[in-house]
């Protein structure tokens, strides 16, 4: 087998399917943790935060200690990591007690899916392409798509084989990582930095006025993503009409599949638009959805809202880090690392004001959603500013470059 940068590009493809099932997995057992080992609700949610709370670390840590490692042995290392890991879930809660066991295998592949999600981009954005925009657009689809795989597929397998056989689909899943493991050994990783280069440190980084606008930029593009696809499943019960494990099913699914359709067609297509214009008009769609979803009388178009802010959302995520590698092109490492730690933060920041705003308003999903409509807005203001910087730039008159 010959081995290409269309390989490397595959391989990175495979990574996000990887992520996928690190964040996707593990949730879909809950009810079968609770039920075989006795485990309380309390601490099920427990695995959630630490899986969060291990890859944020690794967004923060992987800054200083990819670029000594070095990006292949980091990218094979995170996958087999990740292998372990969903081993180690099959094996621990039998050996030692049950949740201990659960949660470290959980804190073994995170810190494999960490490092995965701070590499796959700067490696696709080495690669050469023609069209980065497109490129690192079609490379997030893959997390749609994975994410969408990994339910739909687990769901068949405990439907016609048993949920008391899941610990053979955890093996099964673990074969992914492996197999992608050995063919990153192999194919060629380019440097994200020209021979001789030096990225920017992060001393630099957090000094330039840039790199803090697109800090914001990816804090709001995570939290325009979750805050609403975290309670996609409740609007589809009330939209739909039906019971909890079909609006799981349902609509995180609807929501997953339209943003990887947004995210296919930019990467398509993209290529013909302009990019901070579509990042622009995606902003403005998605407030217009977090309108129609909280405010609309009708569940059923509460249900549309949710659809529609899924394929608005699809391309902010990887049009950020577009936006970032033209902007810094030294920024290397750190710049990446630093982002996905933005980006995770906006995840988590996202969904927990909806959450304290639908609280403080007496459970009123819908008061929650409509305060989250502040990050598509900030985001929008954000595209603004960066346009308005630029053209202010190109009518400047020549002279020592202003820093950041």
């Amino acid at each position: 087998m010959g081995f290409t940068y269309r390989t490397t590009l595959v391989s990175c493809f495979v990574a996000y399917i990887v992520q996928a099932v690190v964040n996707n997995f593990v949730p879909l057992l809950f009810v079968t943790f609770q039920s075989e080992f006795g485990i309380p609700l309390s601490q099920i949610t427990l695995l959630i935060t630490v899986n969060f709370a291990v890859q944020l670390t690794v967004d923060l840590l992987s800054a200083r200690f990819v670029d000594v490692i070095g990006y292949r042995a980091s990218i094979v290392a995170a996958h087999i990591l990740t292998a372990v890991g969903l081993v180690l879930l099959t094996v621990l809660p039998q050996s030692v007690d049950p949740f201990a066991g659960i949660l470290a295998a959980v804190v073994v592949y995170a810190i494999g899916g960490g490092i995965i999600e701070v590499l796959v981009s700067p490696i696709v954005e080495a690669c050469p392409t023609d069209d980065k925009a497109s490129a690192m657009s079609l490379l997030h689809s893959f997390y749609c798509w994975g994410s969408v795989g990994v339910v739909l597929l687990s769901t068949v397998f405990f439907a016609y084989v048993g949920v008391s056989s899941w610990r053979l689909l955890a093996c099964a899943w673990a074969v992914l990582p492996l197999a992608n493991a050995l063919v990153l050994l192999r194919t060629p990783i380019a440097k994200p930095l020209d021979e001789g280069d030096a990225g920017m440190s992060v001393g630099e980084l957090l000094g330039s006025r840039v790199f803090w606008v697109l800090v914001v930029m990816m804090l709001c593009a995570g939290a325009s993503e979750q805050s609403v696809s975290q309670w996609a499943s409740a609007f589809a019960e009330r939209g739909l009409q039906v019971g909890k494990t079909m609006g799981d099913l349902a609509g995180p699914m609807m929501f997953a599949l339209l943003m990887g359709t947004a995210r296919l067609l930019y990467a398509k297509i993209g290529s013909r638009w302009d990019l901070g214009r579509t990042m622009l008009a995606s902003t403005l769609l998605c407030a217009a959805s977090y309108l129609l979803t909280s405010l609309s009388p009708l569940p059923a178009l509460s249900l549309v809202g949710c659809g529609l802010c899924g394929f608005s959302v699809g391309v902010l995520w990887p049009g950020t880090f577009s936006r970032a590698s033209a902007a810094l092109r030294r920024g290397g490492t750190a710049m990446f690392a630093l982002l996905a730690l933005a980006g995770d933060l906006g995840c988590s920041a996202g969904p927990t004001l909806v959450g304290m705003v639908s609280d403080a308003a007496g459970g009123n999903l819908g008061a929650g959603i409509l305060a989250g409509a502040v990050f598509p807005v900030v985001l929008a203001v954000c595209l603004i500013a960066q346009r308005a910087g630029a053209g202010a730039g190109r009518r400047r008159p020549a002279g020592p470059a202003a820093r950041g």
